[in-house]
């Protein structure tokens, strides 16, 4: 077999494949996503053109193009006009013809001008980059022969389907279809994986969807994002810098930014309603317990988001204990707090006032306790006393 600059072991062969993907899921991480689409990270323009050039030789993606695809996702996400939900479009399709539907995407005339604002548009973009998208992957497998032989056509091929497969088809896919929440989020998103290793953080996709301007992904304290590792070894040498990490892991200071809505409702559910309903099953027959146990994350999440079975769960539970029922109505009336029209800082905060001085006589010891230690957060008692 013609080998050739380099003959390795199949093991080698292996580890440089991993090591070239690897280097484009974290170019696709953090300069696609998280610097040019969310603007989290101001990234130095070295780095910054490293990353786009190893994206033109390893994926021949346009940075405009994608950007814009990925804006108007989250702008219109798990409905009608979302590029790739799998939500809408099925899962088969969105994790096996990813790829596909960005093309698809492209042919939305009005797509680059309204969500593909602030990308480069420097002479090597306009004449090299975007003009040849297809140059940088042909010269990519001129590299891998010459320094392979003929296995550098499969190192090649592994190359070009690593990022559809995984960031098109099992982000895209899989990210808002299976996995767990941390927080209630209007789409479907979820967290894949909590070790954000193999498709650099992207798997903490719930996450990201609480924070889409948070440049690190990782929240709770078993989780990893390996994306943050990067972007926090080029700030140490001076070669990015955050402009958002917005993963706040305390109760919220301000009652109108929608991530503090979204992490005071994921720790109402943690601290006040599963260990009522843990309460709940220790005391209850076995019938009962088993009904608690099937309706656990049911009573975390919208109930506009429940299908009929799911909602019948979860009324049949509430029938079972008056205090499940109200600290259930209690997580309603705090979601609807961010409902309020007009939704001015005065109008939310004396809203949120107004909800804890109600739980505060609920009867209900850890809701009570909840709404105790909401209340004495002092910007949002500061706010609902003097009527800002």
């Amino acid at each position: 077999m013609p080998t050739g600059f380099f003959d390795l072991p199949w093991w080698g062969y292996i580890a440089v494949v991993l090591l070239l993907t690897h280097l484009t899921i974290v170019s696709v991480t953090v300069f696609l996503h998280r610097s040019q689409a969310h603007r989290s990270v101001s990234l130095h323009p070295v780095p910054s053109h490293l990353m786009r050039f190893w994206l033109w030789l390893t994926t021949g993606m346009v940075t405009r193009e994608w950007v814009a695809i990925h804006r108007k996702h989250h702008a219109h996400c798990d409905v009608d006009d979302d590029p790739h939900s799998p939500q809408v479009k099925g899962i088969s399709c969105v994790l096996w013809r990813g790829a596909e539907l960005y093309r698809g995407a492209l042919d939305d005339p009005e797509l680059l001008a309204r969500y593909g604002k602030g990308t480069p548009d420097d002479w090597i973009e306009r004449k090299l980059y975007s003009r040849f998208p297809y140059l940088g992957i042909s010269l990519m497998l001129v590299i891998d022969v010459l320094c392979f032989g003929a296995i550098g056509l499969t190192l090649w091929a592994v190359q070009m389907v690593w990022i559809p497969f995984w960031a098109a088809g099992v982000i895209n896919g899989v990210g808002h279809f299976l996995g767990y929440r941390n927080f209630e989020t209007g789409d479907a998103s979820r967290n894949i994986s909590p070790l954000g290793l193999l498709i650099g953080g992207e798997e903490l996709h719930n996450n990201h969807h609480a924070a889409p301007s948070s440049a690190r992904l990782s929240c709770r304290w078993f989780e990893f994002d390996i994306g943050w590792f990067y972007i926090r070894c080029l700030t140490v040498l001076g070669l990015a810098e955050v402009r958002s990490a917005g993963m706040i892991r305390q109760l919220p200071l301000a009652p109108d930014a929608a991530l503090n809505r979204l992490q005071l409702l994921r720790l109402y559910a943690r601290q006040v309603v599963l260990p009522i309903l843990k309460q709940e099953r220790r005391i209850g027959s076995r019938a009962s317990r088993e009904l608690l146990r099937r309706s656990r994350w049911l009573l975390l999440r919208e109930k506009h988001r429940l299908n009929a079975a799911q909602r019948s769960r979860v009324d049949s539970s509430l029938s079972l204990s008056t205090r499940l029922a109200t600290v259930y109505e209690y997580q309603h009336r705090l979601r609807e707090i961010w409902t309020l029209p007009g939704r001015s800082s005065e109008r939310l905060s004396r809203a949120l006032h107004d909800w804890c001085v109600d739980a505060k006589s609920s009867g209900i010891a850890v809701l009570e306790e909840f709404a105790e230690r909401l209340m004495s957060v002092s910007q949002v008692r500061r706010a609902a006393l003097s009527s800002l």
